[in-house]
């Protein structure tokens, strides 16, 4: 058995939060504080290739084409290390990884990073986990990344005390229906603050932290009930204010910290202004500049044409909902973009 080559190769999209997780409870198990929904978009991806040798010397990392150091490497062996303590298949593993999102940049890459990785494992190991169960390991390489093995709208159930199995996720709505998101890239560079640091500040330091888990609940029930009516409007009236709540938690730590940008708010004003003028659509923010419209995909169109004056083409990214992780071939190239 350990002269033999375990390989594999996935793709996982990434996926947008509508109903935000914004806190951990448990630190080491990835326990989350609250229960958390999101939309897996179609446009925003990673393809990632296991293989699992006993011929290499040790554990390697590429993203993007890019050796990663020791540091990065010893992230993802930790996290690798879940599978092989799980399967007792104690082998050293080349990890190649694409990102087709902005990396570090508040639009999920972690999500569908760990999602394609924990997916690829799961497949070249053979260990058969359905996608429930994998969740449980994925979420403790990221939280968010538990809902993007599912396709449409999914939901991240934060569970019950220490119980790593009670927080998992699983798939709410296929999202068939017409619906989609519009990302404006403010900036695709890797953000200041990360979450980890940013969520774990405002625990400590917001006294607006202790009705967020209330808030949240309320929000979530609300969202269930508008995703079952398939309402857009509805859907994104509860997104925009449950970010904008995570927001004003955020700016209210000490000292005082914030994801916006000047073009964040330029984004903001021209969604009010594009609502006044009977458009379906909604913004929310994750933690970085970058604004996520959500509307019907029909109107997408007429959504772009009112930030073309202030966003070029490449900052604008349109997406339909995207599907659960899915074995590929090979590869994909690297992204190469660069915005103002």
């Amino acid at each position: 058995m350990e002269n033999k080559t375990y390989e594999a190769i996935y793709r996982a999209h990434t996926n947008i939060a509508l109903i935000k997780y914004w806190g951990k409870r448990n630190q080491e198990l990835y326990l989350p504080m609250t229960s958390s929904l999101s939309l897996t978009l179609e446009s925003l991806y990673t393809d990632t290739a296991v293989k699992f040798d006993a011929h290499l010397e040790h554990d390697t990392f590429i993203l993007d084409g890019q050796l990663q150091d020791a540091k990065e490497t010893e992230k993802v062996s930790k996290f690798v290390d879940l599978f092989r303590n799980f399967s007792g298949i104690n082998l050293p593993v080349a990890i190649e990884s694409v990102n087709h999102v902005p990396t570090a940049a508040g639009l999920a890459s972690s999500a569908s990073a760990f999602a394609a990785l924990a997916s690829a494992i799961n497949a070249a190991l053979d260990l058969g986990l359905s996608p429930e169960i994998l969740s449980t390991f994925a979420r403790q390489g990221s939280g968010s990344s538990t809902r993007s093995l599912f396709g449409g709208l999914a939901m991240w159930h934060k569970g019950e005390g220490d119980d790593s199995a009670s927080s998992y996720a699983e798939q709410i709505d296929d999202a068939s229906f017409d619906i989609g998101m519009l990302i404006v890239v403010v900036n695709n560079q890797k953000k200041k603050i990360s979450s980890r640091v940013g969520m774990q500040h405002t625990i400590e330091t917001s006294p607006f932290y202790k009705l967020w888990p209330e808030e949240v609940a309320k929000d979530l029930s609300l969202m269930l009930a508008a995703i079952e009516e398939k309402n857009i409007n509805k859907i994104g009236t509860i997104a925009e204010h449950n970010a904008m709540k995570m927001h004003s938690t955020v700016l209210a730590s000490n000292p005082s910290m914030n994801y916006f940008e000047a073009k964040s708010l330029r984004a903001i004003e021209l969604v009010q202004q594009m609502r006044a003028d009977g458009l379906s659509a909604y913004y929310t923010m994750d933690a970085g500049p970058n604004v996520k419209i959500i509307c019907p995909y029909s109107q997408m169109d007429q959504i772009k044409a009112y930030l073309k004056d202030d966003f070029s083409d490449e900052q604008l990214i349109m997406s339909r909902p995207g599907t659960g992780p899915y074995a590929i071939s090979k590869l994909s190239e690297p992204l190469e973009i660069a915005y103002e």
